[in-house]
Parts: structure tokens; sequence; C-alpha cells
């Protein structure tokens, strides 16, 4: 602390299916592999009439575990990298700001994606069991108790207040209703679709963005006029 001012250090807390993807990889697996029952599951979780660990837990029992390789080589030929997200990974790099994906989402099919990407900070995500008759998911970072849902599966806010403390600025980037708990908490909010509609829903400030090229630009912004922390080749 200089002259009675906190400075900060900027953590970048980044979802994965349809915010480093262009499409949510759960529901193009569903329309590939699952029975038509997934759909009713999927309009739950988005309605909030269940919730997010009930609801995907569900859909991924509804495929047999046979189907691994097929569903991997499936999101690894059709899944699309967000425009701009390999220059925003260097980006924060090279400004020394932590980068972590944080994602409902599940281990099998995002680590094959993420790969290319070795500076990521650190990855988030709920597992897959392929051990039994159907997909089993297991969720190694559930709710803390003051999480209001107590069912997110992999549980943003309870991450986020692990991983920061009183002197980060915590950053989001997200577009779903996985997004919207830690939207709630968090110092800057990068949204698009759902979580932006959810946001102007709950008065959360947020900026938009299409592609991580204006998740630079913001971020640029944002640490232009906060006070952050000054390290050696990194930010102010």
């Amino acid at each position: 602390m200089e002259g009675g001012t906190v400075q900060l250090k900027p953590v970048i807390f980044c979802d994965f299916d349809g915010t480093v993807t262009k499409k949510d990889n759960i529901v193009s697996i569903m329309k590939r592999f699952a029975p038509k029952e997934w759909e009713q599951l999927k309009d739950g979780v988005l309605s909030q009439s269940i919730s997010i660990q009930e609801g995907v837990g569900k859909m991924f029992a509804l495929l047999p575990s046979s189907l691994k390789g097929d569903i991997i080589h499936y999101i690894l030929e059709t899944a699309e990298i967000r425009e701009g997200f390999h220059d925003f990974v260097h980006y924060a790099k090279n400004m020394n700001i932590p980068l972590y994906i944080v994602s409902g989402g599940i281990d099998f099919f995002i680590k094959p994606l993420l790969q290319p990407f070795d500076s990521i900070t650190a990855l988030f995500c709920n597992k897959a069991d392929f051990s039994g008759e159907t997909i089993t998911i297991h969720w190694p970072y559930t709710c803390d108790e003051k999480c209001p849902n107590q069912n997110c599966g992999c549980c943003k806010p309870t991450i986020i207040r692990q991983i920061a403390n009183a002197d980060t600025h915590s950053i989001i980037i997200g577009d779903s209703v996985t997004d919207l708990e830690a939207a709630k908490i968090a110092d800057t909010v990068i949204a698009r679709d759902y979580l932006s509609k959810k946001c102007q829903e709950f008065s959360i400030p947020y900026q938009s963005f299409e592609t991580f090229y204006d998740c630079i630009d913001i971020l640029e912004k944002t640490i232009n006029k906060t006070n952050f922390i000054e390290e050696k080749g990194g930010a102010k």
C-alpha cells in the first residue's frame, strides 16, 4: 500500500464452453450423441429449475461409456476456438496476469482442446468416469458455504474465493448461466450471449465481447485506469 491506496493484482477467470470455444461443447455432444431426453434437461438448467450439477450429470448418464473415443474425435474435429484466444493467452503471460480456465465442462474434451495453450495457469473443470456402462461425472470443485446454489458442479465463485484475496482484482470472462454467480462477485465482468442478458437482469456492470481481441482491449483499458501492482515484465 502506498499513500493509503491498495495496489491490486489482476487475475483472470475464464469460462471454456461457448467462451474459449465458439459453441457450447456439451450441447454439441448431446445434439450428436444423446437421445432427445437431453433437451428437457438442458432447458431445466437454463431456466434454473434444476441445478447445473443435476442437469449435466443426467445428460452424460444418457451416453454409453463406449462412446468416449467417438466423442473426443468429434469435438476435436468440430470445435472452433474463438478468434484471438491464442493472442489473449500470450497477452496474459506477457503481462504476468494469471489466467485460470474455470469450466462447467468435462476434462476429457477440454484438455485435448487446450493442449496447444501451455501457458494457462490452471484448469478447473468436472471429471468424467468411463468405468461404468454410461458416463458418470465427478465434481471435484463443489460449492462452499457462501454459494447460494449449492449444486453448481464446478463452483466458479468458490474457486474465485479460494484464489483471490483482498489485493486481487478478479476478472470474469463468460457466456452462460454457469458464469452468473461468479459475475456477481467479480470486479470486472466481460460477457456475451446469455450472461450478458443475466447481467442486465441483475444490474451487474459488464462489458461485451465477441472475440478475445475485444477482451485484450478491455483489459488494456482496465489496466490503464486501475491501480495494479507493477511486476517485472508485467502489468501495472
